[in-house]
């Protein structure tokens, strides 16, 4: 093989004068780039807004059906997938006796084709799914069922629940383990987390939490896992290959309820959104321990779903009160925009 470049390499010239005076053959142009986007859920609107990363200009609102919320993009790329959920809206200590009637019909887990920015269908996954998360070969989901304190097992190509497993009270936050072989799922008001068999759904451990746990989030090579902890205004420190805590780290900041969480690409910094408090929260995961590096004030109102680009040099956060996105420079530290979405952004993701 070397051969034959080399005369390939020694002939050049010879061809090249031999060839003058022709017409070269043109270089076939190079696809583009692909587009950067942020994806965010409007629960109130019933809308997935989309924002194009590079201009910070909202592209679509795509409707997908009641109170969308949690969100995912498809390992490949392709399909977007929201949690639509039928029951009335209600915070804490809502007298539920007085909201309107449930509609069980729209729960369920739409899936969007992300080249047409389109909703192509919306498949059964168990009685009001929140949040959730996708199997490394995109066929398969884990979904938190709040209200019937469980987590359905999902197959995407048929659309329906192959397997329930039972987990603590209002179950929230889901995360599967990179490379491993369990799914962790967030307990609200059992202050837990359940750790499931990826296939199975059988009960592994329970992991003790701080108050309210509401997210969670793993290393990229699923050695530890984080979780955001609202009323205890922490997060709760695991080792996910003994699936143990292993301590917790208190956020500054008065109102801080942590929410959202996203680690950085480089695996170097962790961010947590602080809900009420208005903040973000930067964390160190490079040394011994999580260590809080800085604490960005004045993000917006009630920052929730919290996304990093894929250079990791800006954040996105969905403020639900507000109706709006900011955007960070987190070379600064420093709210660059804010970006009116409308409704009440709640979940968050970019791809």
């Amino acid at each position: 093989m070397r051969s034959i470049v080399f005369v390939a390499a020694f002939a050049a010239p010879v061809a090249a004068g031999a060839l003058a005076g022709c017409k070269q053959k043109a270089e076939p142009a190079q696809a583009p780039a692909p587009e950067e986007r942020v994806y965010i859920s409007d629960e109130d609107g019933g809308n997935v807004v989309v924002i194009n990363a590079a201009s910070d200009a909202v592209v679509a609102h795509i409707p997908v059906g009641k109170r969308p919320r949690g969100l995912r993009v498809s390992p490949d790329g392709t399909r977007l997938f929201v949690a639509l959920s039928g029951l009335p809206k209600a915070g804490p200590g809502v007298d539920e006796s007085k909201l309107p009637p449930a509609d069980p019909s729209a729960d369920g887990i739409g899936i969007v084709d992300l080249a047409q920015l389109k909703l192509l269908r919306t498949i059964s996954a168990g009685k009001d799914p929140e949040l959730f998360d996708v199997t490394s070969d995109g066929k398969r989901l884990w979904v938190s069922n709040e209200d019937t304190a469980e987590a359905s097992l999902v197959d995407v190509d048929a659309g329906q629940v192959v397997r329930r497993a039972p987990v603590g009270k209002e179950p929230e936050g889901v995360g599967i383990q990179p490379g491993g072989k369990v799914v962790y799922v967030t307990n609200e008001a059992d202050n837990s987390v359940s750790v499931l068999d990826l296939e199975t759904g059988q009960a592994v451990a329970q992991i003790a939490t701080g108050a309210r746990p509401r997210s969670v989030v793993f290393t990229a090579d699923g050695t530890r896992a984080f979780v955001s902890c609202e009323n205890a205004h922490l997060l709760t420190l695991i080792d996910a290959r003994t699936h143990t805590r292993t301590g917790d780290l208190e956020l500054p900041g008065d109102g801080v309820r942590p929410m959202g969480l996203v680690v950085s690409p480089d695996g170097r910094t962790l961010y947590a959104s602080g809900g009420r408090g208005k903040t973000v929260h930067v964390i160190a995961l490079d040394g011994a321990a999580p260590q809080i590096k800085s604490t960005i004030a004045n993000v917006g109102a009630r920052p929730w779903g919290i996304g990093v680009t894929k250079k990791g040099d800006r954040l996105y956060t969905a403020n639900g009160s507000a109706g709006d996105v900011s955007v960070i420079d987190l070379a600064t530290g420093t709210v660059t925009r804010h970006i009116a979405v409308g409704g009440s952004p709640w979940g968050l993701v970019i791809r």
